[in-house]
C-alpha cells in the first residue's frame, strides 16, 4: 500500500509541475465543473459553419489576434467600446477584419445555461477555433484550459504588434520570436490562410508591384480589385479550396500564387522554402506541426488563478 500511496504522490506531484509550468492551464481543468463543456461549443460552432463555411477562418482568426496581437490569450479582443473605455475591436487589424463575434456570444450564453459562472470567454473562443478548424477538415488537438478573463484590453498593442500585410521574412520571424514561436511556428500557422478571405487594400501591392508573383494569377486577381478603390472588395487566400483546411496554401506559394506578401514571403529563394515544399507535399506533417503550434500559441500571456474574472457577457466586464 505505501509503494501505491507513493506512486500516487509522484504522479500527482508531476501533474502539479505540468499544470504550473504551463500556466495552470490543463485540459482537464472544467472536468467536474463543467463536464459538457466541449458538447456544447462544438454544438453551436457545428451550425455556425453549417451556416457559412467562412465562419471557421474567422473564429481562427479571432483567436490569433486575441492571442498574439493584444495582452494574450485572455479574451480582450471581444469586449465592446464604452463611454470610459476603449477596446480592441476597432484597432486598425481588426476593423472590417475580424468578425464572429455573435457566434461567440452565442456560444457563451449556450455554456451559460449549461454552467453559469464557469467558463472564460477566452477559453470559449480556443475551443471553438479547434472545433472551426476540425469542422473544415483540419487537424484537431487537444485544448488546454483554464484561462480567465481580461478586465482591460490595449488597443495601442493590437495596433503595433501586428505584422503588416506587407512583411518581410525577417519581419515576420521578429514578430514571431517576440511571442516565443519560432520559424517552423511560423510557416506552419501561416497555413491557416488555406481557409478564410483577405481584402483588397491588404494584397493590392503585392498583385500590382511585387515581381515574385504568377503573371496570370495576378492578372485574374487584379480583376476583383482595382488599382485604386474598392478596399473592401474580398478574395479567397486559398483559390483552390477556401473552405477546406488542406495543404492547399503551401501548393499555391511554390507556384508563387500567394495572395498575400507575407504569404509569399516565405517561399522566395528564403530559410522556408525547404519547410513550404515540405508541406505542399505532405499535408500530414503540416497538420502536425499546426496543430502543436496553436498549442503553444494558446499559450501565450493567459491569465490564470486569480488573475482577470469569468465574464459572464463577453462583450463586457462585470
Amino acid at each position: 500500500m505505501a509503494v501505491s500511496s507513493e506512486r500516487i504522490a509522484i504522479v500527482f506531484c508531476l501533474a502539479l509541475l505540468v499544470c504550473i509550468a504551463d500556466g495552470q492551464l490543463s485540459p482537464m481543468f472544467y472536468r467536474k465543473t463543467c463536464p459538457n463543456l466541449q458538447t456544447v461549443v462544438r454544438s453551436a460552432m457545428t451550425q455556425a459553419v453549417n451556416n457559412e463555411p467562412r465562419m471557421g477562418a474567422s473564429i481562427l482568426r479571432m483567436f490569433f489576434h486575441d492571442c498574439f496581437f493584444s495582452q494574450g490569450c485572455d479574451g480582450s479582443i471581444l469586449l465592446d467600446d464604452t463611454a470610459t473605455f476603449t477596446g480592441e475591436k476597432n484597432a486598425g487589424p481588426n476593423a472590417n477584419s475580424v468578425r464572429g463575434y455573435d457566434v461567440i456570444d452565442t456560444i457563451k450564453s449556450n455554456v451559460e445555461a449549461a454552467c453559469p459562472g464557469i467558463v472564460s470567454c477566452a477559453d470559449i473562443v480556443a475551443l471553438a477555433a479547434r472545433d472551426g478548424v476540425v469542422l473544415l477538415g483540419g487537424p484537431s488537438w487537444t485544448v488546454k484550459l483554464g484561462r480567465r478573463d481580461a478586465t482591460t484590453a490595449s488597443q495601442s498593442a493590437a495596433n503595433t504588434n501586428l505584422p503588416a500585410p506587407g512583411s518581410s521574412l525577417s519581419q515576420l520571424k521578429t514578430a514571431f520570436a517576440n511571442k516565443n514561436l519560432n520559424a517552423r511556428d511560423l510557416t506552419a500557422l501561416s497555413g491557416a490562410h488555406t481557409i478564410g478571405q483577405a481584402r483588397c487594400v491588404n494584397f493590392r501591392s503585392h498583385i500590382y508591384n511585387d515581381a515574385n508573383i504568377d503573371a496570370s494569377f495576378a492578372s485574374q486577381t487584379q480583376q476583383n480589385c482595382p488599382s485604386s478603390g474598392g478596399d473592401n472588395t474580398l478574395a479567397p487566400l486559398d483559390l483552390q479550396t477556401p473552405t477546406a483546411f488542406d495543404n492547399a496554401y503551401y501548393q499555391n506559394l511554390v507556384a508563387q500564387k500567394g495572395l498575400l506578401h507575407s504569404d509569399q514571403e516565405l517561399f522566395n529563394n528564403g530559410t522556408q522554402d525547404a519547410l513550404v515544399r515540405q508541406y505542399s507535399t505532405n499535408a500530414a506533417a503540416f497538420s502536425r506541426d499546426f496543430a502543436a503550434a496553436m498549442v503553444k500559441m494558446g499559450n501565450i500571456s493567459p491569465l490564470t488563478g486569480s488573475q482577470g474574472e469569468i465574464r459572464l457577457d463577453c462583450k463586457k466586464v462585470n
